[in-house]
């Protein structure tokens, strides 16, 4: 590879964009792509950037295309991540993506064999969370060092400033994974033994000072493969989402009612899932200024380790884009540089070293703070 990488940025919403510019400031030679033609030619003449038009559902034209790149960071919808995987192994390309699907990471990470042969860096769960809050609490627990760990405790939400509405919320991105995350079982360690838990389950009050109170429930997703890395060495882990009060228990309601369910009903014809995804991105509010917030805590005997993010929107990218696309940027310029060497497959939090991803977060304004 020369000085100058060759990255493209799959997906022109506002992750993709956002992951495109902090390519481009960080020196890659980047190409913004996406299936609709208008949307990324608009997107791409905005920041100064090439454009293409790519269909990540072809998996033959994608493992052709990514031939001509030394990296890509794909923002389009989780259901594409294994195949995008195998296309990039095919063509000698690193792959990131955003992950949050356990069961797709999971066909992900059985491409690890395939992924050391070429040469490549398979990263799934390089986003928020999962993403850079895994690395997070995985460092933490290697300051524990021998130390036996009693709790991890990783608490992460995305809240409008200003909630506005029943649901106290605005949408960041399409509703279908906020849907799953909500849907699907939650995987944490209780006892030092990898199990599930019921997602809009387990009800806490948060203090979080200038947001706060807030609440925080379980949710699916955000432990990406710490369960299973740190099972029988850790005696508790669990993710939960942050939430301003009320709003689980409206969304508990709806699964309770069966509004998550997939299959068409058989009087109407309708599918439950599909009927409320059109509904709350037609009602929600969405574009607002934001808040990312981020606490991640260590119990170890008498120790008590924390760390928290507190990233508001700059202006020019929301603070959801931005605490997203960012992690996942850093660890593809760190990796495509070769300053971290990692090569197969595994989810940010096994590719990932603390040290440099937060410092490289920090030089983008995403900082952490101790305490």
């Amino acid at each position: 590879m020369n000085n100058t990488p060759r990255t493209l940025a799959l997906g022109a919403g506002i992750v993709g964009r956002a992951a495109a510019w902090d390519l481009d400031r960080r020196g890659h030679h980047v190409t913004l792509a996406d299936v609709d033609g208008e949307l990324v030619v608009a997107a791409a003449a905005a920041m100064g950037l090439e454009h293409a038009v790519a269909d990540a559902a072809d998996q033959s034209a994608m493992a052709t295309m990514l031939q001509g790149y030394d990296a890509v960071i794909s923002a389009v919808p989780y259901s594409y991540g294994a195949t995008l995987a195998s296309a990039a192994i095919s063509a000698g390309c690193h792959y990131f993506d955003f992950g949050g699907n356990p069961t797709i990471v999971k066909e992900q990470l059985q491409m690890n064999t395939a992924a050391e042969s070429a040469g490549v860096a398979i990263v799934p769960d390089c986003g928020l969370a999962p993403g850079v809050a895994n690395v997070i609490a995985k460092g933490l627990i290697a300051e524990a060092g021998d130390t036996p760990i009693d709790s991890v405790q990783i608490r992460v939400g995305c809240l409008p400033q200003n909630p506005l509405g029943t649901l106290n919320y605005q949408l960041a991105f399409y509703p279908g994974g906020l849907i799953n995350e909500y849907a699907e079982p939650c995987e944490v360690i209780a006892g030092g033994v990898a199990t599930t838990v019921e997602p809009l389950t387990r009800f806490e009050h948060v203090d979080w000072e200038g947001w706060g109170p807030l609440e925080a429930f379980s949710t699916a997703g955000g432990t990406s493969t710490m369960c299973q890395d740190f099972e029988g060495s850790v005696a508790e882990l669990e993710y939960k989402t942050l939430r301003y009060p009320g709003h689980g228990a409206i969304f508990a309601a709806m699964r309770e009612l069966g509004l998550f369910e997939t299959e068409p009903r058989p009087v109407s014809g309708i599918s439950p899932r599909s009927m409320l995804l059109d509904l709350l991105h037609e009602n929600l509010p969405s574009g607002g200024p934001d808040v990312v917030l981020v606490r991640v805590e260590l119990s170890a005997g008498e120790e008590t380790l924390t760390v928290e993010i507190e990233d508001v929107d700059d202006g020019s990218f929301s603070a959801l884009a931005r605490t997203t696309a960012f992690p996942a940027t850093a660890l593809c310029d760190l990796i495509v540089r070769d300053s971290v060497p990692f090569r197969g497959c595994a989810a940010m939090s096994s590719a990932a070293p603390a040290g440099p991803l937060l410092d490289e977060l920090r030089r983008a304004g995403i900082a952490t703070v101790r305490r």
